[in-house]
């Protein structure tokens, strides 16, 4: 059996969710970071999925599997680095830390494709996201906690400082 890792596959625009759906049925694993949010229009409100990342899906896949992934119309291609042909593998490492930030974080969760200035390492010691480890930065006289995704950017909470340790 070959060994599986992630990989992340460019679809087209608006069609995340009906793709994540799809590989679901397929039996593939994928990950699709969405968040609910509220939005208001002028004569009600109502809860949204929100894509956290326009126009890309993670996919846990072995080569058999990689291959049918690709062969779906509404995928286009793989991240690649640039001046390589493979598609690039994300650390599971990585992965994980992003999906329990996604999953357990009470505050939204933005994702910055830009290269932020590494901060101090730090663990989360209290309330839903303990034990998550990442960087500490400020934005805008913010404190926030960054999950870095290599190849792609960060992912980051706002966070208040008491709530971590160095590590």
């Amino acid at each position: 059996m070959a060994e599986k890792r992630w990989l992340a596959a460019y679809v087209k625009m608006h069609h995340e969710k009906r793709v994540r759906d799809r590989l679901t049925a397929m039996g593939v694993e994928n990950f699709l970071p969405v968040q609910e949010e509220m939005r208001q229009w002028s004569d009600r409100k109502k809860k949204v999925e929100r894509v956290l990342i326009p126009m890309m899906i993670f996919v846990n896949v072995d080569t058999e599997e990689q291959r049918s992934v690709i062969a779906e119309p509404s995928i286009l291609r793989y991240l690649t680095l640039r001046g390589e042909h493979a598609p690039t593998e994300i650390p599971a490492e990585q992965m994980e830390r992003f999906r329990f930030m996604l999953d357990h974080s009470d505050s939204a969760v933005s994702f910055s494709a830009g290269d932020l200035q590494p901060g101090e390492k730090v663990r989360v010691i209290k309330g839903p996201l303990a034990g998550l480890e990442g960087d500490l930065i400020t934005v805008e006289g913010k404190s926030k906690i960054a999950i870095r995704i290599h190849q792609l950017g960060c992912a980051e909470v706002e966070m208040s400082v008491s709530l971590v340790e160095k590590i």
